[in-house]
């Protein structure tokens, strides 16, 4: 087991990364102290993982919610399902909630710790690669509302984070692709070696080897770590982490929750960002060529969908990073190199979503 510490004062707290985990009761109570316990889980991961965790939290008192599967009940309808089994339970401020699950069952019960009673602990047992490397790590919680992704949250940090590489081998192909976005992403933003290790061992990752995979999530997760701990609350560099996200969000709100995974998104996302960083003259020709060969070895969409450049802007337009007006993009000066800027040429911008989303929805 390997271990990457979030440094945030009294609020810190451990990832720890390995297999076979969740079979260890001494970790799994070492992170869940509580006496009161309310697992969070999906009908996906529920039957493949919910009674193994409750075992290693035998004689606590835990009770579980079963939540339906999917980015399109990242809703406040269903966050309500978890504050009535907390409330069911008869459940105080001493309790803890346990998240089972990948970014979406992560992201709610999250949400729903950070507001019940003002605020409960919770720990993250992510069961996705996405979650693992990224929805997990840095304390964002929340849920999607019709005008846009992610508009309703808060912060709330974890205790702790449990990744159990060995709950990839049941995640479905598609799923494992999408995840492998957001590790790409944390070479382009911070670590050019990174990069090109990705490049060199994607194949490994892809089929689930040990050693790449357990590397691929621990530096992912020393690159998130770093930047959590200089920006918690996303006040200037902790917006790097958004690399492909504003493009991506507005995707996956265009398209309908669900239709696109949030990785798909992101890595199409990533790419246009590319674009336009060439179009400044920070990036070469060949660097966006490289990119899209990686999400397509990857098995990753390279092509976005044709939702229409205007439709794309006005969704940009009601993204997190949206300040006096003025869409704040994640570009790279160079791979490796990120940078949050609100002063790029907006024919760039603009010229990149005509070319990728069209000219009309």
């Amino acid at each position: 087991m390997q271990k990457v510490v979030i440094d945030l004062g009294p609020r810190s707290y451990p990832i720890l990364i390995g297999t076979g985990i969740l079979q260890d009761a001494v970790v799994i109570r070492e992170a869940v102290t509580a006496r009161d316990v309310l697992i969070v889980t999906n009908v996906t991961v529920g039957p493949l993982y919910l009674e193994q965790l409750t075992g290693a939290l035998d004689g606590k008192r835990v009770r579980s919610t079963v939540l339906p599967d999917g980015e399109r009940h990242k809703t406040l309808d269903v966050v309500a399902r978890i504050f009535d089994a907390l409330v069911a339970g008869h459940m105080n401020r001493d309790a803890c909630v346990v998240a089972l699950g990948g970014g979406v069952v992560g992201d709610m019960a999250g949400f729903a710790a950070a507001c019940y009673q003002r605020g409960v602990d919770y720990v993250q047992v992510p069961t996705t690669l996405l979650a693992q490397v990224d929805s997990s790590v840095g304390g964002k919680t929340g849920v999607n509302h019709p005008g846009g992704k992610n508009l309703i949250g808060a912060f709330h940090q974890p205790r702790a984070v449990i990744s159990d590489t060995g709950t990839l081998a049941t995640l479905p192909p598609r799923e494992l692709r999408a995840g492998l976005a957001e590790v790409i992403k944390y070479g382009l933003i911070a670590d050019a070696g990174f990069l090109d290790w990705i490049d060199a061992n994607l194949e490994a990752i892809l089929r689930l080897d040990a050693t790449a995979l357990t590397h691929a999530i621990r530096r992912s997760c020393e690159i998130k770590a770093a930047i959590v701990a200089e920006d918690e609350r996303e006040h200037g560099r902790r917006a790097l982490l958004n690399l492909g996200h504003t493009f991506g969000h507005a995707i996956e709100t265009a398209t309908g929750y669900g239709h696109w995974l949030h990785g798909e998104a992101v890595g199409v996302g990533m790419l246009l960002a590319a674009d336009v960083s060439r179009r400044i003259g920070w990036l070469g020709a060949g660097d966006v060529a490289r990119l899209r060969g990686l999400l397509q070895r990857a098995g990753l969409p390279a092509n976005a969908p044709a939702i229409g450049a205007s439709r794309a802007l006005e969704l940009m337009r009601m993204d997190k990073k949206v300040l006096e007006g003025r869409i704040r993009l994640v570009l790279l000066q160079k791979t490796g190199e990120g940078v949050v800027r609100s002063d790029y040429p907006v024919d760039a911008l603009e010229a990149t979503l005509r070319e990728h989303f069209g000219s009309a929805a």
